[in-house]
């Protein structure tokens, strides 16, 4: 018998009927930015946000839209968040085979789970990953445009950036695999001071500068700063795609959270 992670989220950050959820997603990739015309390497990852559809679905969409002209060649994606619910060290695997949304069942990659084993800082828990919407808002955008593929879903607690990156580049694979950071940029800041703040810490991502990524810069500020070590590492670039707050989309102006959508090759 297969182990489930149902959705938590569906019907609050996104629909939960299947066909508006489709509708819902297409839209956004619609109307974001289209993919460089230039670009034919096949990106390495993206970073996207993670709130509500309606707050961040459009900052997201501008991210996935780059992924759209490879979909034939990426099945195989690594996910990582941070832990909205549960306090924790390290990066949480779940115990899971599957992850489900209302667009269907995502089967959880085992052999690359099997290649963290005997890392320190990764543990084993369902419990983290069971209410976490960092990971879970990412799915349908990937469902609709990968269909099928293999997920690592990896709920990323108190770890320095060195314990990231390792668990990152022990996934990292081929062009088949696709590496996701999901984060929010600054939370709760009036809208002209989140812009500032926010196009600070968007510098720090571009120029792979992940010591300047402070705790309240980026909420997935642990997975992030993994994967920009290791983007520096293999001399990869990171090229900003979009860069708005809630109060450019759905939100009130008076305290708005950052949003950012990033591609790495």
């Amino acid at each position: 018998m297969n182990q489930i992670r149902q959705p938590a989220v569906a019907g609050m950050f996104y629909p939960a009927d299947k066909q508006s959820l489709k509708d819902e997603v297409h839209q956004y990739l619609e109307q974001a930015h289209p993919a460089h015309a230039e670009q034919k390497m096949i990106p390495k990852g993206i970073i996207v946000p993670h709130a509500g559809y309606i707050y961040s679905g459009p900052i997201a969409a501008s991210a996935y839209k780059q992924i759209i002209p490879f979909k034939d060649t990426i099945n195989r994606v690594v996910l990582l968040g941070p832990s909205h619910r549960v306090a924790f060290s390290g990066l949480a695997v779940p115990e899971s085979d599957v992850f489900n949304t209302p667009l269907g069942s995502i089967p959880i990659d085992q052999k690359g789970i099997q290649l963290l084993s005997g890392l320190s800082q990764v543990i084993t828990s369902d419990q983290a990953h069971r209410d976490e919407h960092s990971l879970e808002v990412q799915l349908p955008f990937l469902q609709e445009i990968l269909g099928e593929f293999s997920l690592i879903p990896l709920v990323v607690g108190e770890a320095e950036r060195h314990e990231v990156a390792e668990v990152i580049n022990r996934l990292w694979g081929d062009e088949h695999t696709l590496i996701v950071i999901s984060t929010d940029l600054s939370h709760f800041h009036e809208y002209n001071e989140a812009k500032q703040l926010d196009r600070a810490t968007s510098d720090a991502i571009v120029n792979l500068k992940p010591d300047l990524i402070g705790y309240d810069d980026a909420c997935g500020r642990n997975g992030l700063k993994g994967l920009l070590t290791v983007a520096e590492e293999k001399n990869l670039s990171v090229d900003i795609l979009d860069l708005r707050n809630s109060g450019d989309t759905a939100g009130d102006k008076s305290r708005v959270v950052g949003y950012g959508a990033y591609v790495i090759h």
